[in-house]
Formats: C-alpha cells, structure tokens, sequence
C-alpha cells in the first residue's frame, strides 16, 4: 500500500458521513464541523479520486455510481476498524492491573491492604509481580511499578505513595538497648539483606565502613527479611512504616538512619493516556497510608549520627 497517495481519513469519514446521510447539514452535525468545512472535504476527495461522487442539485446531494461503489467499500472499512478498536478496547478492560513491587512492600505495606481494594472494586482484577529488579514499563506489559527513590526516573511518571528513609533496625533483645555506638558495631552482629538490594552496603560505605571490611551477611526475599528481624535473626535496613507497629511497641528499635530528601516509594507509569483502572489504584493506595505511618518518614534513631 503506498499510503503517499492514500487521501486523508478526515476526508474519507466526511464522506461516509456525508454518504449515509445524504444531507451536508446532518452530517456536519455529527461531526462537529461547519457545513462549508464538510464540503471543502468532500472536494478534495473527489480531486484525490479524480471523479464526481455526488450529485448536487438544489433539492440536495445523491451518490453517483462511482460514490456509491466508495461509500459500500468505505462502510465495510469503518465498520472493521470499529470493531477492531471495540475489541482492543474490551481486551484491555478486562486485562488484570499489573503492579510490580519489591517483596518487602509487597508483603509487609501491599498485601495487608488488598482485601479492602476487592471490596471496594470488585470489577478490576490485579496481578501483583514481586520483585527486586526495576522492570520496564511497557504498554500492555506492567502498568505500574511502585519505586524506591527520590522519583527521578526520566521518561516516566512518578508520584509519591509512601515517604520513608533508610533506617536501620534491630531487635532489643539482639543488640541490647545501648550496645550500638558507631555504625562499624553493626558488625558484630548478623546483616539481613534483601536479595539483590544494594542500599545498605551503600550506606555503611558512606558512613565509614570498608565494604572489605568483615561482616556476616545473609541474603533474603524481602518478606522473609522482615520476620527474621522480628525474631532477632539479625539487624537489617527498611523502612519505618513497614514495622510500625513493632517499633511504636518497642519490639523493634532504631539505630541509625539515612534522612535523604525525597526518598521513599513512589507510584511510576508510563506518561500519556492511563488505563482507567490505573489511577483508581493509585488514589485508593495513597488514602490507605495513614498519618502515622507518613510521619514514620524519619523515625528518631536511638543514635543519631
């Protein structure tokens, strides 16, 4: 197909329209354009065509042969394509919301939060994907991705869901209440790293720490992170509003913390058009936070560096 020498589909629907019509005025109406805007269309279609496709007489307008062959084929390519764009429509309504988190969100901000998402929109299915890796956002891929960062990923729409620094937590009963004093004493106990996370080594490099330094480092999915923290397995970095309740009851204390400006978990899509199911999410998300755990962004270390 050379498409150079196809004619414009803003002239080929004023003439379908003009077609079924058969009145300039009806089909200027339905268009929402002017009567004379409608009928420099049909001209230059029949200059493209190279024939006459109407008859104009001053009782009206009626098809010639030639227009009559034209609007058969051209009603049959529109009724095509509305079907085809009606199908694409329902396929991506009916297409779960794909969100992909870190298994720590996931499990410890997300998945207790679900249930009331069901409830309250029973017609939009999820798939949460868990995972560690920054996928890519594509469309008809993965929707949304849910960030931890400052929201500066270019090319992408980002919005705050969930402030919160880096802190680092432990439990009493592990570390004893006054036995840290330098980040270098976290040492001496065993570090539970999420798999594939680098922030922590991040940070106790920035604070002073030889990554050559020894330590004992045992890797984890994020939710199984967490109950190991909870139990005393070892100290590990996250954020406060992810134990909020066990720091608020002392089960858990805070030992250092990385106050950067910005930082926490942001809601990133592609720019454009958005799915409707898409900001529905969003919005429910951001009201489920509460103000204390929006206040946990920087929860007061026992230490201050």
């Amino acid at each position: 197909m050379n498409w150079r020498d196809f004619p414009s589909l803003t002239s080929l629907r004023a003439f379908a329209v003009a077609a079924q019509h058969l009145n300039l005025t009806k089909a200027a109406s339905e268009l929402n354009v002017t009567h004379s805007a409608i009928s420099q269309q049909l001209r230059s279609l029949e200059r493209h065509v190279g024939a006459r496709l109407f008859n104009r007489t001053q009782h009206g307008i009626s098809l010639t042969l030639r227009g009559e062959f034209l609007a058969n084929g051209l009603f049959n390519a529109f009724a095509t394509m509305s079907s085809v764009l009606e199908n694409m429509a329902q396929a991506e309504g009916m297409r779960p919301l794909v969100v992909s988190a870190t298994p720590m969100f996931s499990s410890a901000f997300l998945t207790p939060r679900l249930s009331a998402f069901l409830k309250a929109f029973p017609e939009i299915e999820l798939n949460i994907q868990s995972t560690i890796e920054a996928v890519t956002l594509v469309p008809g891929g993965v929707d949304m991705a849910i960030r931890y960062g400052t929201g500066d990923w270019p090319g992408l729409d980002s919005e705050l869901v969930l402030p919160g620094c880096l802190t680092v937590v432990a439990s009493p009963d592990l570390v004893g209440r006054d036995a840290i004093k330098h980040p270098r004493d976290l040492l001496k106990f065993p570090i539970l790293q999420e798999q594939a996370s680098v922030e922590f080594d991040l940070w106790l490099e920035k604070v002073g720490v030889p990554p050559d330094e020894p330590r004992n480092v045992i890797r984890l999915p994020g939710n199984m992170l967490l109950d190991g923290v909870r139990r005393g397995d070892g100290i590990s970095a996250t954020v406060p509003a992810f134990i909020s309740d066990e720091l608020k009851a002392g089960k858990l204390i805070t030992l250092f913390d990385d106050p950067i400006p910005n930082i926490g978990y942001y809601l990133v899509s592609l720019p454009g058009i958005k799915r409707p199911a898409l900001p529905l999410f969003a919005k429910w998300l951001k009201k489920t936070v509460t103000d204390y755990e929006r206040s946990l962004f920087q929860w007061r270390p026992a230490h201050m560096l």
